[in-house]
């Protein structure tokens, strides 16, 4: 199928008002034809990604639908002025139990929608959706092209507004190019009050070139805050450059981010270019910067002071134009408490402070963002319509989430597979039911503590897993280090001592878990 989507706009005025005004073209369209659901998507080259729904799940904001696919909304493309599906037809519905306020998962059974175009090109397509059997049957042509004609001057009139808001920004200089840069495969969701706070924070700050450090627990997107801030960023057209700084051992941390001469040490048979020269014109972002050593601290604070950057081995000062994001999960200002963290090189970074807010404290998008992860496991396992039942949903709003997007983004995974390989992949649809997510193992694990050098004692429960008890004495750290002795072994022998197969089970970066295995003086019986 061949279609032709619409540029965007070059800027995002208001994505809240935005979407207020296509909720309300739904509201209009449901006025005047009965349903149960309608929704908006917009055509984002092959894929159709919902921008409003009227009836439908809030995890239907979280998907995005390939329309290769799925065939109903390829159809729908196809047809030029849109089409009923008969109640019987066996292609897949895409929002089977999706439709808000039902008491289960339930199929829906009269499907009518027509591709919207706006300004001669295709824009997307409006869907509207009944569960009682021809619901439709009295909705002529007629009236479906009026319904379509009503829908495309509101997309009109609301693309019209996003212009001149967009020039009024651009005039008066607030935000420059705010509009996501191609590629990222992945951006921040939600619409709680905490991400709505987050992203107007930094849509503020993107525009600047002010050094920003990303604070929050492990797991909750850092990463996607500094790909936004960069892709509204003035630099958006240059390079984008992460560095790991746990992942650095301090022998390479230099040679890493400031490059080296030719024969500055042994090993160094050409020169290099470092990180921060790479990045020269775009944005540097340090990952884990809490993690780098006192001596690159003291380097990288010079860089950020002069703008210069001095290969080892060289004589010559380099000039760099680079903005810089850096982000943590550690406390550090507990870290120069404990002269572990330069406080000059803190306030450095620290310019402009932005919070990630914990998943516990975002509400409804912990399903829509499920939501999100489902329909990639769905093409992944190829599944039809994997759905999260009315009691996951509960069980997801109720998870206290210690391990936030990651451990919900693994969560969905595991329990996508375990539904599939359940349920086959012949029926209508998957449902996810609480079983599958297992959350209460989680909870289990994430309250779970221990005790020192061998005061935990460690038995098989019937899974195969380890559990651990607590004996009595020892100091809180002591507990604390033979706990972590206990379960990265337990984690490391289920899978053979594979480390990424063991991180990714935990919800830890590979490397993180290597360096946990250092401190603690293990070793992996893999090289990984």
């Amino acid at each position: 199928m061949t279609t032709q989507s619409v540029n965007p706009t070059t800027a995002e005025p208001d994505a809240a008002s935005e979407g207020q005004r296509y909720r309300s073209l739904l509201a209009a369209a449901r006025g005047l034809v009965r349903c149960d659901a309608a929704a908006l998507l917009r055509l984002d080259g092959d894929v159709l990604r919902p921008l409003a729904v009227d009836g439908l799940s809030d995890e239907t904001l979280g998907r995005q639908f390939p329309v290769a696919s799925h065939p109903r909304f390829a159809r729908l493309l196809e047809s030029g002025q849109g089409l009923r599906f008969a109640h019987d037809c066996g292609l897949p519905d895409p929002y089977d139990g999706l439709v808000a306020g039902q008491p289960g998962i339930l199929p829906v059974h009269d499907c009518m929608g027509a591709p919207l175009r706006l300004r001669g090109a295709v824009w997307g397509l409006l869907t509207l959706d009944a569960l009682e059997p021809g619901a439709f049957e009295s909705v002529s042509p007629a009236q479906l092209d009026a319904l379509v004609a009503l829908v495309e001057t509101g997309i009109e009139s609301a693309h019209t507004i996003q212009e001149m808001e967009a020039r009024a920004m651009r005039e008066q200089a607030v935000a420059q190019a705010l509009r996501s840069g191609p590629g990222a495969t992945r951006e921040l969701l939600g619409s709680s009050a905490a991400m709505k706070k987050l992203c107007s924070e930094i849509d503020t700050v993107a525009a600047s070139d002010l050094t920003v450090l990303v604070l929050g627990e492990t797991g909750v997107g850092k990463d996607l805050v500094a790909q936004r801030l960069h892709a509204r960023s003035r630099r958006r057209d240059q390079p984008l450059v992460q560095v790991n700084c746990a992942a650095l051992p301090e022998t390479l941390a230099d040679s890493e981010l400031f490059g080296h001469k030719r024969g500055a040490f042994t090993g160094a048979v050409q020169d290099r270019n470092g990180k921060f020269e790479i990045a020269d014109g775009g944005t540097l972002f340090l990952d884990e910067v809490g993690e780098l050593p006192l001596t690159v601290q003291a380097k990288l604070l010079r860089v950020l002071q002069s703008g210069e950057v001095q290969r080892p081995g060289s004589d010559r000062t380099l000039k760099v134009d680079v903005r810089v994001i850096a982000a943590t999960n550690r406390d550090l200002p507990a870290a120069i408490a404990q002269g572990r963290f330069r406080a000059d090189l803190y306030h450095r970074l620290s310019v402009y402070p932005l919070v990630v807010p914990p998943l516990r404290e975002r509400g409804r998008d912990v399903v829509a963002l499920a939501g999100g992860f489902l329909e990639e496991n769905q093409h992944r396992l190829g599944a039809r319509n994997l759905r999260l039942s009315p009691a996951s949903k509960a069980a997801l709003l109720a998870h206290g989430w210690p391990g936030n997007v990651r451990e919900l983004e693994h969560v969905v995974s595991r329990a996508s597979l375990r539904a599939v390989t359940e349920q086959g992949r012949g029926a209508r649809w998957t449902a996810i039911e609480p079983h599958h997510l297992a959350l209460d193992a989680a909870v289990a694990g994430s309250h779970a503590t221990g005790s020192a050098q061998t005061p935990l004692a460690q038995a098989p429960t019937d899974g195969g897993h380890a559990s651990f008890a607590l004996a009595a004495g020892g100091t809180l750290r002591e507990a604390t280090t033979a706990f972590q002795r206990a379960w990265l072994a337990d984690a490391l022998a289920r899978h053979n001592g594979h480390v990424a197969n063991a991180a990714r089970e935990a919800g830890i970066d590979r490397s993180n878990f290597h360096r946990m295995l250092r401190k603690l003086g293990m070793r992996s019986a893999s090289a990984d």
